[in-house]
């Protein structure tokens, strides 16, 4: 035991100087301290010492226990107006209410992007410091977060995904293929009475009701148009910003945010700053790295409200909407003849093309 322990005055010494000696074996993880890992290595054993002697759970550390005790007494519960979900603090309430306004108040300084957490913004910032602390036993691979890990590992495992088996959709984690599964048994749906649109949670109801509501509470003063988040009042006013301070060195374009111009610059140097952790694909947009991901994860958000077909990107649903109002918008200049789509526009015209060349 005593080889375990240096004195205070040792671990005084390497904290000024930032030495960190104290090493998690299995996921790599380093620590000030010997306590710090000690209750750290707890995850990896599922060692859960606190118990509520109100449910019987467990927990890793006497903070979750104190935090989940307070759950007991519904009295001293903060409540969310919007979606009802219930926190054992007002801190906790605060940082919620975030997903309802749009709010995000913490800023990469290397590319702008904003974060609705301080906890987020960390784990974004080891993308550009390179800090890859999670490491896969299987291959070795590292990555800069857990998640990301854990979804590589599907690919050393046959069981990669949650399947629904009536629909196939695939889900990340089993809880997501639970409350999917309501869709299908109709168990415990909420329905919004204005448009009968059906939730599996109440909170998404909630969230939902705010498009039939005319309390849009956060105006633009320029236009005086309305908003029912500050985040979509804060992107409309830049329509209004006729500052665009930041040139393009290259193509003279203008860009009222530094950001904008960085990403903006990735076209002209060819740089690609978005790693996909699971293949290692390059992306110059996080956005382009984000549709990306649906390839690995198989999630498909986007839902055909007719026939209830899934899709990966919004606009493929677009497109394919096309088949049920019958809208054909590409017109043959030629012969006036309608196409859904511009590709089957394209192998059309090819027609006239051939025609015209045998006469």
């Amino acid at each position: 035991m005593c080889h375990e322990i240096m004195s205070k005055q040792k671990r005084q010494d390497m904290m000024q100087s930032g030495d960190q000696p104290f090493k998690c074996e299995i996921c790599d993880k380093i620590f000030l301290n010997y306590g710090t890992l000690k209750i750290h290595t707890r995850i990896h054993s599922g060692d859960k010492s606190f118990k509520c002697e109100l449910c019987d759970k467990t927990f890793i550390i006497i903070d979750s226990l104190n935090r989940h005790i307070k759950m007991h007494n519904l009295d001293k519960l903060f409540k969310c107006d919007i979606c009802v979900k219930m926190f054992s603090s007002n801190g906790a309430l605060k940082m919620h209410m975030r997903i309802h306004t749009g709010e995000k108040q913490f800023r990469c300084d290397v590319c702008d992007k904003m974060f609705r957490y301080n906890g987020a913004l960390k784990a974004h910032m080891r993308i550009h410091a390179k800090i890859k602390s999670f490491r896969c036993e299987v291959c070795d691979k590292r990555f800069t977060q857990n998640c990301t890990l854990k979804m590589h590992m599907r690919t050393h495992s046959r069981d990669k995904l949650y399947q629904c088996e009536v629909c196939d959709k695939m889900f990340i984690r089993s809880g997501s293929l639970k409350r999917h599964m309501k869709i299908h048994t109709g168990e415990n749906l909420f329905k919004c009475e204005v448009c009968g649109k059906l939730f599996t949670e109440n909170g998404s109801l909630q969230v939902h009701m705010i498009i039939h509501t005319v309390d849009k509470p956060f105006r633009c003063e320029v236009c005086a148009k309305v908003f029912k988040r500050t985040g979509d009042l804060k992107s409309h006013t830049m329509i209004h910003t006729l500052s665009k301070p930041y040139e393009c060195k290259i193509c003279h374009k203008m860009f009222s945010l530094c950001g904008n111009l960085k990403t903006h610059m990735r076209i002209h140097t060819g740089e690609e700053a978005f790693n996909c952790e699971v293949c290692d694909k390059m992306f110059t947009q996080n956005s382009n790295l984000k549709r990306h991901m649906r390839m690995h994860t198989g999630e498909k958000p986007f839902t055909c409200e007719v026939c209830e077909k899934q899709f990966t990107q919004n606009g493929s649903l677009k497109m394919h909407m096309r088949i049920h109002t019958g809208e054909k918008p590409f017109k043959c200049d030629v012969c006036d003849k309608l196409f859904r789509y511009n590709c089957v526009l394209k192998k059309h015209i090819v027609i006239h093309t051939t025609n015209n060349k045998s006469e």
